[in-house]
């Protein structure tokens, strides 16, 4: 078996990064997509990273405390599919539904079902994919 040679990538400073008052938004449109998406607590706080039941539960008052780099890039990603829905269904409501029904994309099983595998990874592929079918790329 032979490995391919993995080339040196240097960091892209030139992104921006998320500030503190970008982040506090980012979780305000997060607990309204989750409604919209009709999600449980233990849903949404699985696409979270597991954010402990006692922050969920005080995100959905408005009282939003720090959000680590890893929580910042999850919702992006996250506004990234709720984007890319917006994009393919010009009905919202079809789109927030789609997020429940078996695709055959993923062997019969639904897009959320994907995403709840937890990790940050299953959020990229499923905005990948989501990217791809609207074109994207």
């Amino acid at each position: 078996m032979q490995f391919a040679t993995v080339q040196p990538v240097l960091a892209r400073t030139d992104l921006p990064v998320i500030t503190d008052e970008e982040a506090a938004a980012l979780a305000r449109t997060t607990v309204n997509l989750f409604r919209a998406w009709e999600l449980t607590d233990a849903e949404a706080r699985t696409l979270l990273g597991d954010m402990a039941q006692r922050t969920w539960a005080r995100w959905k008052t408005g009282d939003i405390g720090r959000i680590d780099r890893d929580l910042r890039a999850r919702m992006a990603i996250l506004m990234g599919i709720h984007k890319a829905l917006r994009y393919l269904f010009t009905d919202p409501a079809r789109g927030y539904a789609w997020i429940r029904k078996p695709n055959a994309a993923f062997a019969g099983r639904s897009a959320l079902d994907v995403m709840l595998r937890g990790e940050i990874t299953d959020l990229i592929d499923l905005r990948a994919y989501l990217d791809a079918e609207r074109g994207a790329w």
